[in-house]
């Protein structure tokens, strides 16, 4: 899993040139398919690793510290597998065995279908699809429109259908500032037909009944993933400050004594802060899949602790910038600074909504 150093050397030194082109480099991506690492959850007979779930949290956790769009579209790709036992066999092989196999997409539901001789005819956007310049196929959720002029349903029935790339629009609107490179844009579905064997339920798992991983809650499994990410964005940045701080301890020692110490202070208590909840959080995640494979139901009570964990850890990690990019002076505000790219980069990985607590804390 351990890339060697120039190779991480490397991703790093055209990161701020992705952020211009808004996706991840040819080499940066070839990296991930080498390795399978968008493959960590697709059945082995596809090529795939099927990982357990906190291996696949540290891998997460490794690829964001590399990099923060590198970790981030590693995550998004690979969570792609977990649809595998949802498909026809038939069509989980269309998508999953090639090597490049990598989907993107969008969970909402803001398409609509209508049924006609053998499949749909879809139409619809869909936002934040990240990786959407280096998928092989996509996958959306839709409403299903009956067609029968009836008031709309209080719970409409909702399928997820899959899309060849010729059938998608890219609509280049990912303006975030930062994970720039994640090439989260919305993609546009128009008259599209597609056959009834391309379409899926979540409620209806039709293989790998014996995975576990495909038998684990979503939710909580999104919220891990999301905040493996956040985990190794926030170590990054506790390298990039001691770098800067490192670099600039003459400078701030001739201006004002004291303040090199002080900021290394605030990096080791920032630190403190963050290895502790990460070592709860995997705790957390362990006692928790260790349940799941022996079988043990996950209470509404597990599920509630593993969003807090999740939440707390994440905010752990946001906090390690909002605790130095005050103190790391003028530099900390330049977009062409490494500190400044990875702060940028966990702001908007904790913004993600399974990560957001909307309670006092």
């Amino acid at each position: 899993m351990v890339l060697e150093q120039r190779t991480i050397d490397h991703i790093r030194s055209l990161s701020l040139h992705s952020e211009h082109e808004g996706k991840l480099s040819s080499e940066a991506l070839q990296c991930i398919m080498e390795r399978g690492w968008f493959k960590v959850f697709v059945p082995k007979e596809f090529g795939g690793a099927m990982l357990s779930l906190p291996e696949a949290l540290r891998l997460y956790q490794y690829a964001s510290w590399v990099d923060g769009s590198f970790g981030w579209l590693t995550t998004i790709g690979a969570g792609g597998g977990y649809f595998a036992a949802f498909m026809q066999s038939e069509t989980a092989e269309q998508v999953f065995a090639s090597p490049e196999a990598v989907i993107a997409g969008s969970g909402a539901p803001t398409g609509t279908a209508v049924r006609t001789d053998g499949g749909y005819i879809v139409n619809g956007k869909w936002s934040f699809c990240s990786g959407a310049d280096h998928a092989t196929t996509f996958t959306a959720n839709c409403i299903i429109d009956h067609g029968d002029n009836s008031e709309p349903a209080t719970n409409p029935a909702i399928r997820a259908f899959a899309f060849f790339p010729h059938q998608v629009e890219i609509d280049r609107d990912w303006r975030a500032f930062g994970l720039k490179a994640t090439g989260s844009h919305s993609i546009v579905v128009r008259n599209a037909f597609v056959p009834e064997a391309r379409t899926f339920s979540f409620l209806e798992q039709l293989a790998y009944h014996d995975e576990a991983l495909f038998n684990y809650p979503f939710l909580p499994f999104a919220q891990a993933t999301f905040c493996a990410v956040a985990i190794g964005i926030a170590s990054h940045l506790l390298d990039e400050a001691r770098s800067l701080a490192e670099r600039k301890q003459e400078t701030w020692q001739a201006s004002k004594a004291g303040r090199y110490e002080y900021v290394m202070r605030l990096i080791g208590q920032a630190e403190d802060r963050l290895n502790s909840e990460t070592a709860a959080f995997y705790d957390t995640m362990e006692r928790s899949w260790s349940d799941h494979v022996q079988g043990q139901p996950i209470t509404d009570e597990e599920l509630a602790e593993v969003g807090q964990c999740c939440k707390r850890t994440a905010r752990a990690a946001l906090a390690c910038g909002e605790m130095l990019i005050p103190k790391m002076g003028i530099a900390a505000v330049m977009e062409n600074e490494p500190l400044n790219q990875t702060w940028r980069d966990l702001q908007v990985a904790c913004q993600h909504s399974v990560l957001v607590s909307f309670e006092e804390e």
